[in-house]
């Protein structure tokens, strides 16, 4: 979440669609802010699907932006550091209104598919680091998400959630389109596209990338502590990237840690033999006719 949320409990609400997108009940209340949101040339977007990598490559680029100064950029939390631009719920300042009373150059999360990014992003030719995952691993990501924030429609069994997630009838909508648009999109517009499975196999060599994509010359000491501070274990045990700051009832970490395993091939242990091949079949159909292809072990 991106600004302070009240700690009173709340009903799951069900997803509504926006422009035939499924998206979050919540957020889509507030679609006309979101909408008519007023981009700044010097903004940089994290935009990923969910469960893909956005909080570590939030703070990655946010540890970048201030010179692998730890102290800066503990000083809040991601979610107030990189706010998320099309939350909203009750009770809580939306993220446009955040991201509008925040001086340039600002960060931004976003969920969004292409199809639903304000045209202003797209006017003002902004930066964009876009971040795919496999999406066995993103359904299985998701469901574990999904079962402990309150902001989200319930899960249901995982079967049921793997057919929802086959289906698209997701908040953001369908993962192969989301990851394809932005692929297309890549050459033509400012985005760095990159892989949440080339980031576990080499953090470093990916940093790199994101450096060199934002301009910035650091050393070789300041690499080394962005890649120690960005680490699963330092970010999960950070109560600034943990998302411990949320209250309980909204997103219920005793039912499942906000960060929860990192890894590459956890949909093993989740996925029957013929739930992987239902889903083999999905992947194979989405990625006919396009050069995009996913590594689902590292």
């Amino acid at each position: 979440m991106s600004c302070t949320l009240s700690s009173a409990m709340i009903d799951r609400p069900p997803l509504q669609l926006v422009k035939g997108m499924p998206i979050l009940g919540p957020f889509a209340e507030n679609w006309k802010d979101v909408e008519r949101f007023q981009a700044r040339s010097d903004d940089l977007l994290i935009a990923t699907y969910p469960k893909s990598g956005t909080t570590w490559v939030s703070k990655i680029v946010d540890l970048i932006l201030n010179t692998g100064d730890t102290e800066k950029s503990q000083k809040g939390a991601i979610f107030e550091r990189v706010p998320f631009l099309e939350c909203s719920g009750p009770s809580m300042p939306s993220g446009s209104e955040v991201l509008d009373s925040l001086p340039s150059p600002r960060l931004v999360k976003t969920h969004l598919p292409v199809s639903l990014f304000p045209k202003s992003f797209w006017e003002k030719n902004c930066k964009i680091i876009y971040v795919a995952r496999n999406p066995k691993d993103v359904v299985v990501s998701f469901y574990h998400f999904d079962k402990m924030n309150q902001l989200h429609p319930e899960p249901g069994t995982w079967e049921e959630y793997l057919e929802k997630f086959i289906q698209g009838n997701m908040g953001f909508g369908p993962w192969g389109a989301h990851v394809k648009e932005f692929w297309a999109l890549r050459q033509e517009r400012n985005i760095l596209y990159m892989f949440y499975e080339d980031m576990l196999e080499d953090p470093k060599r990916e940093i790199q990338k994101v450096i060199k994509f934002l301009g910035k010359d650091l050393s070789d000491d300041v690499l080394e502590k962005i890649c120690l501070q960005t680490s699963f274990k330092a970010m999960k045990e950070n109560p600034k990237t943990n998302y411990t700051a949320i209250p309980s009832t909204i997103m219920d970490q005793s039912v499942s840690p906000f960060m929860r395993k990192g890894i590459c091939g956890d949909w093993k242990n989740h996925f029957t033999v013929s739930q992987s091949e239902r889903l083999d079949e999905y992947y194979q159909k989405e990625m006919s006719g396009t050069d995009l292809s996913f590594r689902f072990l590292v």
